[in-house]
């Protein structure tokens, strides 16, 4: 076997198949498609994932009653005491940022709620947006504080206009 010789057999580059371009190709004539029929031409709208042939589509036989607040409700990081107390020195100061470069409070949430799972051993600085009431016990037992950041003040909104002044 020599250099000449390596290759032999084997397509350096492999050209694509050129779908319809004459009966001579394979794929000629129909390309591939079939005859006629609504999948044949090339706009084809093609039935979602929800299409279930003929009959009444799913979304439309569901009832549509009620209410969701699903939309309201709030998604909070919850970190219990025990993984504080491994991860933070004496004195630190515990907020939702220093929690996230720690690797506590990954998800992307609308804050952070400290529980008391686990013991803690060292005083520490806390500030999150909820805290349980063994949490509480626990951080003031070792003599550190826990500081609610407050919620987002509510908008004011005047539902009726101001009444023009009489001339």
């Amino acid at each position: 076997m020599d250099l000449t010789t390596v290759h032999q057999g084997s397509k350096k580059r492999k050209l694509k198949r050129r779908v319809a371009r004459g009966i001579g190709s394979g794929q000629g004539k129909t390309g591939g498609r079939g005859a006629k029929g609504q999948f044949a031409s090339a706009g084809a709208r093609l039935p979602g994932i929800t299409f279930v042939g003929g009959q009444t589509p799913f979304f439309r036989r569901v009832p549509k009653r009620g209410f969701s607040n699903g939309t309201f409700t709030k998604h909070y990081n919850i970190v219990n005491v025990g993984d504080i107390d491994l991860l933070f020195q004496e004195g630190e100061e515990v907020t939702p940022e220093t929690l996230k470069t720690k690797g506590l409070a990954k998800k992307v949430a609308d804050g952070v709620r400290i529980l008391g799972n686990g013991e803690i051993t060292k005083k520490l600085a806390f500030t999150a947006n909820y805290f349980s009431k063994s949490a509480v016990a626990k951080i003031e037992a070792k003599g550190g504080t826990a500081t609610l950041i407050p919620p987002p003040k509510k908008p004011v909104r005047n539902k009726m206009k101001p009444r023009p002044p009489k001339a």
